[in-house]
């Protein structure tokens, strides 16, 4: 879940525009989003429309949206709204998205395991890894500064990355101690993230310049 704070807020033919003070990504067009204590007219459940990069002026005669290319304002959330125009102004308020991360299937951990019989009940746990290795990795990049789509895989090293660690979790099944090691020596545990994962997944360094 992801909540960011509201600066400003207008209207203009009913399309809404609310303009956050960070990067309004990972968001993405046909996500939902709630906004909250911003004010009764915006106040609600919403499916992102568009992300724009200037000032909103309204809609064509064929339904498309129009801009001032001579106004650029960043970090801007637009939605349907059917309501009476809003002048830009001052807002406060924020916007929660629950963001899911689709990077990597059940499948591809399966394929990576090499257990192509995998039982039902093996398929559901591959899923469960998978959902978490992708709320996981994805939560970490952004921790170190990266702005990723959440269902667009950023590169091939990241989506290895993210299905090594699903299938560490799915190895960990049964266990109660530590993670199995990538390693097929066995030589020593793994606490945590191997070095590999985290190399993979570009974590290894504290930021992102």
């Amino acid at each position: 879940m992801a909540v960011y704070s509201v600066q400003q807020k207008y209207l203009t033919d009913n399309y809404a525009v609310i303009r956050l003070q960070t990067n309004a990504e990972p968001l993405e067009i046909g996500q939902s989003f709630t906004l909250a204590g911003v004010d009764a007219t915006f106040n609600g459940t919403y499916v992102v429309r568009a992300l724009p990069q200037y000032y909103f002026t309204g809609v064509d005669l064929q339904g498309f949206f129009l801009y001032d290319n001579q106004l650029p304002i960043s970090n801007q959330v637009l939605f349907a709204k059917t309501a009476a125009n809003v002048e830009i102004v001052a807002a406060t308020g924020t916007l929660t998205a629950s963001i899911t991360c689709t990077w990597i299937t059940a499948a591809q951990i399966e394929d990576w395991l090499g257990i192509g019989t995998a039982t039902a009940a093996d398929t559901a746990f591959l899923t469960s890894c998978a959902s978490a290795a992708n709320a996981f990795c994805f939560r970490r990049r952004q921790e170190n500064g990266y702005i990723d789509s959440a269902t667009t895989v950023p590169s091939n090293d990241v989506s290895l990355g993210v299905i090594m660690y699903g299938a560490a979790l799915y190895r960990q099944r049964g266990s109660i101690s530590d993670f199995a090691s990538f390693d097929g020596l066995g030589t020593g545990n793994t606490f945590g993230l191997s070095p590999m994962v985290k190399q993979l997944l570009g974590v290894d360094r504290p930021q992102v310049a």
